[in-house]
């Protein structure tokens, strides 16, 4: 597939003062069309000029652009990565059209191993992100970091606000789990986080979260896609959001949140939203946004490939039964890195689509919890998709 059909060179670059050799601008590639510029490259940073279903946030198609004025003037400090621009994608005449070039080039991407980093653009784009997914056979956890929950008013609501529903509801259905991060309870719907139980996914409040972040990292750990709304920082940080609010992560939150999600070794893409320019300050948010970038680069450098799978030599096992159930749960916990996993029992004659879903990222703490008769609640949502 020649992806370059729907790509179009950023200008950013052609009038700007000269950057040192060590900043990002020296030693990121840009794409000019030609296949084998990608080889060896791990991270593929795509513009989506989209924003005709953006809620009350007309402008950030503007957004990718403002952001690479910032970006490529920070250093780089791990030159060898492999990172390549590939530019923009411009608005279709229809928006299927504009998904349908989101999607190909994620799916393309994908098929050699790079990481997509979407600079929206509306977070609509998260559902052409998700359908690239389709032709790899294989399900997936979808993690978004938003303020809200963006299931839309009914089932056929396809906007920056409602984009949720066509993935849950699309057939053939290849989401395993959801997850948001981040979410403000006054925000949200009550019906809607009864569903989300009810669906056994997961929602975490942004007091859950704060102020320690490290609780999102095994939530993220556990991600392929993960969709950051630039709205889940509070405005004080961000202010270039038509939806952004008093409250919120704190800037620098939200960049250690990036760099979980670059560490992940099952995260294949990664996407910001939400960010428009003609409400931003001084490019601050851009500068933010920027740096959430850097540091979700720098979380892909820094990846440990310590995912238990097959050989357990470099794990440390630790069996748990619990007396009150017919279950035991068993932990591994990784000699590189300190990382905790649970193995939820796979049922037996079912079939193996879920399979790389069983082994779920974990804290200490979740092993404290079994240790003292008390079911980790990660553990039995779990349990109850795999059977």
């Amino acid at each position: 597939m020649d992806i370059s059909v729907f790509l179009v060179p950023s200008p950013v670059w052609e009038n700007q003062e000269e950057v040192s050799p060590s900043q990002l601008g020296k030693t990121v590639s840009f794409y000019t069309g030609d296949e084998a510029q990608l080889d060896n490259k791990r991270i593929a940073i795509v513009g989506v000029r989209e924003e005709r279903n953006a809620v009350q946030n007309a402008g950030t198609m503007a957004g990718p652009d403002a952001i690479r004025k910032y970006l490529y003037k920070l250093f780089a400090w791990d030159e060898n990565i492999g990172v390549i621009d590939l530019g923009n994608i411009e608005p279709g005449n229809e928006i299927s059209d504009t998904y349908y070039a989101l999607n190909q080039t994620c799916q393309f991407l994908l098929k050699k191993n790079i990481i997509p980093v979407i600079m929206g653009g509306s977070q609509d784009l998260t559902y052409a992100n998700y359908l690239a997914y389709e032709q790899m056979e294989q399900t997936v956890n979808v993690v978004t970091i938003d303020q809200r929950l963006d299931f839309g008013e009914s089932s056929e609501d396809l906007s920056s606000f409602g984009y949720l529903n066509k993935i849950v509801m699309h057939r053939p259905n290849y989401l395993f789990n959801y997850g948001n991060i981040g979410h403000q309870r006054y925000l949200v719907q009550p019906d809607l986080l009864k569903l989300v139980d009810n669906m056994y996914f997961d929602a975490y409040r942004l007091g859950d979260m704060q102020p320690v972040p490290q609780k999102a990292e095994p939530i993220l750990r556990n991600a392929d896609i993960v969709s950051f709304d630039i709205s889940a920082i509070r405005m004080s940080e961000a202010p270039g959001s038509g939806n952004a609010g008093p409250n919120g992560f704190y800037g620098q939150e939200a960049a250690q949140l990036c760099r979980y999600a670059g560490m992940s070794d099952k995260l294949t893409s990664f996407g910001i939203y939400e960010f428009n320019p003609a409400m931003d300050r001084d490019g601050q948010t851009a500068h933010l946004i920027a740096q959430m970038i850097w540091c979700f680069i720098e979380g892909v450098s820094q990846r440990k490939m310590d995912y238990p799978i097959g050989d357990y030599s470099e794990y440390y096992k630790y069996i748990v039964p619990m007396t009150e159930s017919d279950h035991e749960i068993i932990f591994y916990k990784s000699t590189k890195t300190d990382r905790w996993w649970m193995d939820v029992p796979y049922p037996a004659g079912k079939s193996r689509d879920y399979e790389r879903h069983h082994l779920v990222p974990c804290t200490y703490e979740e092993y404290q919890q079994a240790t003292n008769e008390e079911m980790p609640d990660r553990w039995w949502r779990t349990y109850q998709k795999l059977v």
